[in-house]
């Protein structure tokens, strides 16, 4: 993974936020394929396990690994707010509904826009703040399938609660990158976020590794973590990591967006047919929204 010499031009940052939010959008389809036979929070901690060894090795050969107590609280940090974001995740799916966490998350891109707000005090037109809500109503529209009478059925319950405090936790992720990265390279931060999310995780999923039947996991599903650790951990995290200090942690955030369009792309190369069309208007709203924040930019 080579580094970059210069700073990546803006269009480039965009391109390549986009080839993270792609990458990342492959990882609820095959989440799809391995959550029968791996406790999604085990196969978080293999996720960055795996990743961290990766990157780790990586780094080792080239002799760029180092540590610092002050890089290590910093990644924590950082990696604290996903870890509180999957678990939250993972808890509030035993008391709402996979439908009701996928509305909640359009949020994350408002939630990442008022820290910025907040903290740096960034100039924050009314312009953009409509195109954020213009593409939350996208993103809601291929959520709900045009049919707005489930969002007026929409009640929240004890699991939205808990899953809108892990999405308040991941729009704190970008902002803060841009707060505690300094002059060590992209790569190391990306290592040490995963060596301290492993941490993380493992104080939340420890009892569970002594149960958990390993052996009773296909091979295949082992090659689709490896998918996930290389190209939808490392590789996403290093893009993103990239793009906040050049673009800003609303416009990385906001990519978000495209998610739910993304999947259905999949689902579409992947022979699941057309969806309905219905949802075509949401899909041509969030694009429509990205290459507004892309070209304000």
């Amino acid at each position: 993974m080579k580094s970059f010499k210069q700073s990546p031009t803006r269009l480039a940052t965009h391109m390549l936020i986009l080839c993270s939010t792609i990458l990342v959008s492959t990882s609820f389809v095959v989440g799809e394929i391995v959550a029968t036979q791996i406790d999604p929070a085990i196969l978080t901690l293999v996720r960055f396990l795996l990743a961290a060894l990766i990157l780790g090795t990586v780094l080792f050969v080239r002799k760029e690994l180092s540590f610092s107590q002050s890089l290590f609280w910093r990644s924590s940090v950082i990696s604290g707010c996903l870890v509180i974001f999957f678990w939250s995740m993972f808890l509030a799916l035993r008391y709402t509904t996979a439908l009701h966490t996928s509305v909640i998350f359009a949020l994350t891109p408002l939630f990442s826009a008022i820290y910025t707000l907040v903290i740096f005090r960034d100039k924050f037109s009314v312009t953009r703040f409509l195109v954020l809500i213009y593409g939350g109503v996208g993103a809601l529209w291929v959520i709900f399938r045009g049919e707005w009478s489930l969002a007026t059925t929409f009640c929240w319950n004890r699991g939205d609660l808990i899953f809108l405090g892990g999405c308040a936790a991941m729009g704190l992720y970008a902002p803060l990158i841009k707060i505690v990265q300094r002059r060590e390279s992209t790569q190391l931060m990306t290592f040490w976020i995963l060596v301290t999310g492993s941490i993380w995780l493992l104080l939340f999923s420890g009892p569970k590794l002594m149960s958990f039947q390993w052996g009773m996991v296909s091979l295949s599903c082992w090659w689709w973590t490896v998918y996930l650790a290389i190209f939808c951990t490392v590789i996403t995290f290093y893009l993103v990591q990239l793009s906040v200090p050049r673009l800003g942690p609303v416009q990385v955030t906001a990519y978000g967006y495209l998610y739910p369009a993304l999947v259905v792309i999949i689902d579409l190369i992947r022979g699941s047919g057309l969806p309905d069309s219905s949802v075509f208007p949401g899909i041509v709203i969030v694009v429509s929204a990205m290459f507004f924040l892309a070209r304000e930019s």
